[in-house]
C-alpha cells in the first residue's frame, strides 16, 4: 500500500507530531512524506519526497501574523502549480495534517482525503469556542487544507474523532525538574519586544527561544536563544513554568511536564484563539498581549502555584493504526 503523509510546514508543531506518525505509517506501508510552508525550524529525519512552497503564514515581531507579507510570499499561480503538480492519484491512501497542496489536489481530483491534523479538532462544533468570532480566520481556517474524511488532536477528546495530543516520544523520556527559570516561546515577537517586556521582571530567570537570532546572547535576566529542539525542550523539562503562545503543540506538552502555563494568542491567527478558548476553559491563564496593561496578570502567573493536570496517554500507534485499517 502506497500512503502519501503530507505535513504543514509552518511553525514546528506539525513536524513535531510527524516525528512520531511517520515511523508507525513506515509499519503499514510504503510512505513518501510531503512538506510544505518555510516557517518551520525543525528537520524530519526521513527523507521528504515532496518540498514545497505551499502557503505559509509568516510571523510578524510585535505579537502576530504579518498578513501582507503572508499574502505576498505565496502567490496564486504557484500555489495553482504545485497543486496540478502533484501526482496524488497514485497513492492509495493520504494523510494530511493540514497541507494546503495536497489537500486541493485531492478535492481537484475527487480524490479521498484523511485530515489528521489539531485544526480539525479545533473547528469541530464540539470544542470550546471564543466569544468573538473571526469570520474571516475561521473562513480560512475551514478551507485552508479540506478533507472529506476528518480527524482531530485537541488538549481533550471532545468527542470520539478527536483525540488527546500526540506528545512527542523524546519529550514522554523527559524526567522533569524544576532549575527556577521561564521558558518562553513567542515566535510572533522580535528579541527588542521581548527585551523590553520580560526585563521588567527583574528577579525572574527568563530563557527564550528566538525565530528571530542565529546566536545565543544574554541582557541582564533574559538569555536568548536561536531554536533547537534538544535545548528547548530540555529547557521546558526543567523550567518553573511556560510562557508561550496558543499553538498547540508547545502548550500540550507543558501540560504534560507539568509545568505552568500562560499563554499569549497570536493576532490575526483564528486557530490561537480557538486553542486559548479551550485553555482557559481548562484554567490555564490567558493574556491578550505583553503589553503594559499585562504586567499585573504576569505578575500573579509567576507568583502562583496553580497548575493544570492533564491525563496524555501514548495512543499514536493504534490512532493511526487503526485510521490506516478502516480506510485502506
Amino acid at each position: 500500500m502506497k500512503i502519501l503523509y503530507a505535513v504543514q510546514g509552518t511553525g514546528n508543531g506539525h513536524l513535531c507530531r510527524a516525528l512520531d506518525i511517520i515511523p508507525i505509517l513506515q509499519t503499514l506501508g510504503e510512505v513518501d512524506v510531503l512538506v510544505s510552508g518555510i516557517q518551520a525550524d525543525i528537520e524530519l529525519p526521513f527523507p521528504v519526497k515532496y518540498r514545497l512552497h505551499g502557503l505559509s503564514f509568516i510571523f510578524g515581531k510585535s505579537g502576530g501574523v504579518d498578513l501582507w507579507r503572508t499574502f505576498m510570499s505565496s502567490t496564486v499561480r504557484r500555489f495553482i502549480k504545485e497543486i496540478n503538480s502533484l501526482p496524488v492519484e497514485k497513492y492509495d491512501l493520504i494523510i494530511n495534517d493540514f497541507e494546503p497542496i495536497s489537500a486541493w489536489a485531492c478535492q481537484t481530483r475527487e480524490i479521498p482525503c484523511i485530515g489528521l491534523s489539531h485544526q480539525i479538532g479545533a473547528l469541530h462544533p464540539a470544542s470550546p469556542k471564543p466569544d468573538e468570532t473571526d469570520m474571516l480566520g475561521k473562513f480560512i481556517m475551514k478551507n485552508y487544507a479540506p478533507s472529506n474524511i476528518a480527524y482531530g488532536f485537541h488538549f481533550k477528546s471532545y468527542h470520539n474523532n478527536i483525540y488527546t495530543p500526540v506528545i512527542r516520544e523524546s519529550v514522554r523520556q523527559l524526567d522533569p525538574k524544576d532549575d527556577g527559570h521561564y521558558t518562553v516561546y513567542l515566535p510572533a515577537y522580535d528579541d527588542a519586544h521581548l527585551l523590553k517586556n520580560l526585563s521588567k521582571f527583574p528577579d525572574v530567570k527568563w530563557d527564550v527561544y528566538s525565530k528571530h537570532n542565529k546566536k545565543k546572547f544574554t541582557v541582564k535576566n533574559v538569555t536568548i536563544n536561536p531554536i533547537r529542539s534538544d535545548t528547548f525542550v530540555s529547557s521546558m523539562a526543567n523550567a518553573s513554568g511556560i510562557l508561550c503562545g496558543a499553538g498547540f503543540e508547545t502548550p500540550a506538552e507543558a501540560l504534560f511536564l507539568e509545568k505552568k502555563l500562560l499563554v499569549v494568542p497570536m493576532k490575526n491567527q483564528y486557530e490561537q484563539h480557538l486553542n486559548a478558548a479551550a485553555l482557559e476553559q481548562m484554567g490555564v491563564p490567558v493574556i491578550g498581549s505583553l503589553k503594559k496593561k499585562f504586567d499585573y496578570a504576569i505578575e500573579a502567573w509567576l507568583n502562583s502555584k496553580i497548575k493544570v493536570t492533564v491525563d496524555y496517554p501514548d495512543m499514536t500507534r493504534e490512532i493511526v493504526t487503526n485510521i490506516v485499517e478502516k480506510h485502506k
